[in-house]
């Protein structure tokens, strides 16, 4: 089977960095957080107060009060991001419907802002009755349906629901799509809104959420801290990218994926070191051709060291060719749609040669020994990458992309 090359065309974002992709890369590489005081639930009952919510967000200004009455928060995010990315690849709802575009999504949680609404109704204040949008509100591929609906898309449109791989997943099997030919191309990513009290108060009993500062693979690390927003970008074969004279970030050339068939929050390097191998087997290429990682990194203190871990062992000359960063602490942890954002960072620091930090950085860990750029964004020319997913269930997914060399070939 002739295999197709495939590229990125479009990006688009909303995160607690910004409310537009330029927003987010230019906070991220400042080495900015947006992580601050959670205003839009009463955090009174909880251990943790801080979270990355999208400030200054206002629905009213992207839909009409009819479509919200049918698109819970972690949607409308879904497609804001869509729609920003569509624009960016300068392709129309005419280029873009019919059956040769996907829409595939990644949500761990789907529309939890409605579900949430919907218990309190019934069990606190006793209503015999709630509103009838409540399971299309809820449903996790609701983000993709309305992709697919605003646009006219009417090719194959999916969600994947894999815990903090959910995205990464999503991204990964539109490029073996396009890739073996099934589509031209696809607009993929993921979005999350994780701010209810019900969720808040389920992460706060699982002790993995700071009461303070996430600080990924510092000696002194406690924990993650939860975000929201949407990530999206579009992929396309790169003939349809050259013939419609599109502007290029980079080439996507891999993805692995694996599961470590262990315990079910505790992650196994062995695992990971799998799927990192099978990335690297698909885009047949050798260790020693990566020089960035953005990690998972979630600053939670065993995650972070059997990820160090499975770096080290994977790159063992890592310090000589190698540099390795988590966003986590700038944007905070997407949950789903975290591979999706993390993938537009990768992505970023390839087209702009720039590694963004892992902010919040204090203090060395012996235990994660790894080339780290931390606090400032240096200036690093990229031709390949890693973008790193270790999902709850062990679910492993690794994107690898490559720096765009401007020839044509399939």
């Amino acid at each position: 089977m002739n295999k197709h090359r495939v590229v990125i065309t479009g990006l688009g974002c909303i995160s607690a960095l910004g409310l537009d992709l330029n927003a987010f890369w230019h906070r991220l590489i400042a080495g900015e957080s947006g992580i601050s005081d959670i205003k839009n639930v009463s955090c009174e009952d909880l251990r943790f107060k801080n979270g990355a919510e999208v400030a200054d967000y206002d629905e009213n200004k992207y839909f009409e009060r009819s479509e919200l009455s049918w698109m819970d928060r972690f949607a409308q995010f879904a497609l804001i991001a869509a729609s920003e990315a569509i624009a960016d690849a300068k392709l129309s709802a005419m280029d873009i419907n019919g059956t040769d575009t996907a829409v595939i999504t990644g949500a761990c949680l789907g529309g939890r802002q409605t579900e949430d609404t919907g218990y309190y109704r019934v069990y606190r204040e006793n209503k015999k009755t709630v509103a009838p949008n409540i399971i299309p509100n809820t449903m996790i591929n609701a983000g993709a349906s309305h992709i697919s609906t605003k646009f006219g898309i009417t090719g194959p449109v999916f969600t994947f629901s894999t815990a903090c791989s959910s995205s990464s997943h999503a991204i990964g099997h539109a490029f073996w799509m396009i890739r073996n030919g099934m589509v031209n191309r696809a607009i993929t990513g993921g979005s999350e809104a994780p701010f209810c009290f019900a969720m808040l108060k389920a992460w706060d009993a699982l002790r993995v959420v700071t009461s303070g500062i996430c600080r990924p693979f510092s000696k002194n690390r406690n924990g993650m801290v939860l975000g929201e927003g949407g990530a999206m970008l579009v992929l396309e074969s790169l003939s349809s990218a050259l013939e419609r004279n599109a502007k290029i970030y980079a080439e996507i050339t891999g993805f692995g994926m694996s599961s470590d068939a262990g315990h079910i929050t505790n992650p196994s390097s062995a695992g990971q070191l799998l799927a990192m191998q099978s990335a690297l087997n698909d885009a047949a290429i050798a260790p020693s051709s990566i020089q960035y990682i953005n990690a998972h990194g979630t600053g939670t203190i065993m995650n972070d060291q059997i990820e160090t871990q499975s770096i080290r062992a994977f790159f063992p000359s890592a310090h000589d060719h190698l540099l390795v960063s988590s966003t986590k602490a700038a944007h905070g942890h997407l949950l789903g749609a975290t591979g999706a954002i993390e993938a537009i960072a990768t992505i970023l620091a390839i087209k702009n040669a720039m590694v963004p930090p892992t902010i919040n950085f204090m203090e060395k860990d012996n235990e994660c020994d790894l080339p780290m750029v931390v606090n400032q964004a240096v200036s690093h020319d990229i031709n390949y990458a890693l973008s790193s997913s270790f999902a709850f269930g062990g679910l492993n997914a690794i994107l690898l992309f490559k720096k765009y060399d401007g020839r044509y070939a399939n």
